[in-house]
């Protein structure tokens, strides 16, 4: 609420406001919260759409978010609350943005539905800054491979075979 008081009386002081934001802001983001609080202050607005992380950070460490053979399709949730209803199927990755500190019981939960123990899956650290890395695992040792990695936000995490494509994988278990 204070950034969009203070979209709102900047551009109502006359000045051009720019709203930069990582990834796009209408992903997880407030960029729709910040445009309704522009429109109904009478406050003209331009969006420039952003690339959202949850395929440029996979990109970047090597993992397609589909790929022939492997993945057909993806969802991507907020990795804050519970899963809801996923597609359970091993040709749909699943792009997890934030929620670094329940990524245990996340794994669990979805080993509990019944995805594979054994699907891959990876933490991507730090997207396009200088503490980019990528921690590899599967869904029985993700949770803990991360922490004994050290992991820190922000981190987004994808589960399914493409993680299988990341520089690194052979031979990770």
């Amino acid at each position: 609420e204070d950034i969009n008081a203070l979209l709102v009386a900047r551009a109502l002081d006359g000045a051009r406001v720019v709203r930069l934001k990582g990834g796009d802001p209408f992903i997880f983001g407030r960029g729709g919260e910040e445009l309704d609080a522009c429109a109904a202050a009478g406050v003209p607005v331009e969006v420039v759409p952003g690339v959202t992380s949850a395929i440029a950070v996979l990109a970047a460490a090597g993992i397609p978010v589909t790929h022939r053979g492997l993945s057909r399709g993806f969802t991507v949730l907020t990795g804050h609350d519970d899963l809801g209803t996923v597609p359970d199927a091993p040709d749909h990755t699943l792009v997890l943005l934030m929620g670094l500190g329940r990524l245990a019981t996340t794994a669990a939960e979805l080993v509990a539905r019944g995805r594979d123990p054994r699907t891959p899956a990876a933490v991507l650290e730090d997207g396009f800054g200088p503490r980019a890395r990528t921690t590899l695992g599967t869904l029985e040792t993700i949770g803990e491979n991360a922490l004994a990695a050290g992991v820190h936000a922000p981190a987004i995490t994808v589960v399914g075979d493409v993680v299988t494509r990341a520089p690194g994988w052979a031979g990770t278990a």
